[in-house]
């Protein structure tokens, strides 16, 4: 893993720091505490995923301006958004190894500057002047929204069967892959066989590392994790570790389940004890089977490039976005 992630970061080395200098210069806030708050949470340590994946979609198209740094804050600017605003709503304390937003400041400024990231990303989606890219970051603002009120509607529902996650992390987390692949081909103007299959590879890298990170929360610390290890379960939301698990538990493991889960203050040999339950009756193992059956299907769609560098770096995402430990 250590490897593979050195050698991704080696050929991307020099698009990360124009995106890093770009997020710094296309930010533009008015005033100084919206300013205080975005950066707090644009600069703590992100991995910089999906502006980077924008980038790279569009080199992957054949595009040579100088502008995919600029529309590549779109998606960073609506994944910090997305972040204020579920940390507020799910009560967490840790972010990126650091004190939540709301909790140094308050919630309004917190909820606010999130607002305003919002609108920054649509304001720049605009500045590409194709209407295409508008309707996809619109799209992708709705879908985050709704994902991020299906899970509310169904915190701590134990009935939430594996299509209600898979809408959920769709929502919340893919389709915001999905859209920086797409914006890329957009930008490129590259033809519709070429914008749907990033489109397509988006899609599932998304759903991957989503399922990986959920994978993350019961297997990491707080030192690599940069937030405690069964934040998901403290919050009451059910993901498919869990949800696999419980369909196949026998009654006695099901029900001890269950009462950890309904636990706000379980303790770590609890946690423990649900984590080998998770192991025994295949929620870890299901869940990693189907990450990785995402990546596949994220490397296959890439089959109509020609091999490439650019290429490469994102055949090594793929595979990256399951054995990630952070």
């Amino acid at each position: 893993m250590t490897d593979l992630k050195n050698k991704i970061l080696a050929a991307v080395g020099e698009d990360l720091k124009v995106i890093e200098q770009a997020l710094a210069e296309n930010l533009n806030p008015h005033f100084n505490l919206v300013s205080q708050v975005a950066r707090h949470i644009l600069f703590a340590g992100g991995k910089r995923l999906r502006p980077l994946l924008m980038v790279l979609g569009a080199r992957l198209c054949g595009y040579s301006g100088d502008h995919t740094a600029r529309f590549s804050t779109i998606f960073e600017y609506l994944h910090a958004a997305t972040l204020l605003h579920d940390d507020l709503i799910d009560g967490a304390d840790m972010r990126r190894g650091r004190q939540v937003a709301n909790q140094l400041w308050d919630n309004s400024t917190a909820v606010l500057t999130g607002d305003f990231l919002l609108a920054r990303g649509l304001s720049i989606a605009a500045d590409t002047g194709l209407c295409e890219v508008i309707q996809t970051i619109a799209r992708i603002t709705e879908n985050m929204s709704q994902g991020e009120i299906r899970q509310l509607e169904k915190k701590g529902d134990l009935t939430l069967s594996e299509d209600d996650y898979l809408e959920v992390i769709r929502c919340k987390t893919a389709v915001l892959f999905e859209g920086a692949c797409r914006t890329g081909a957009l930008v490129a103007d590259a033809k519709p066989a070429a914008v749907q299959a990033l489109t397509d590879y988006g899609y599932h890298l998304g759903l991957a590392f989503q399922m990986a990170d959920d994978l993350l929360d019961y297997t990491q610390d707080i030192a690599s994790l940069g937030k405690h290890a069964g934040a998901d379960l403290r919050e009451r939301k059910l993901t498919l570790p869990l949800i696999h698990a419980l369909s196949r538990a026998p009654k006695a493991d099901r029900q001890c389940m269950i009462a950890i889960f309904e636990k706000r203050d379980f303790s770590e040999t609890e946690f423990a004890s649900l984590v080998e339950m998770l192991n025994r009756h295949g929620g870890i193992a299901y869940t990693e089977a189907r990450a990785m059956a995402h990546v596949q299907q994220a490397k296959t769609a890439l089959s109509p490039f020609a091999d490439s560098p650019t290429r490469e770096i994102l055949m090594d995402i793929a595979d990256y976005a399951r054995v990630r430990k952070t």
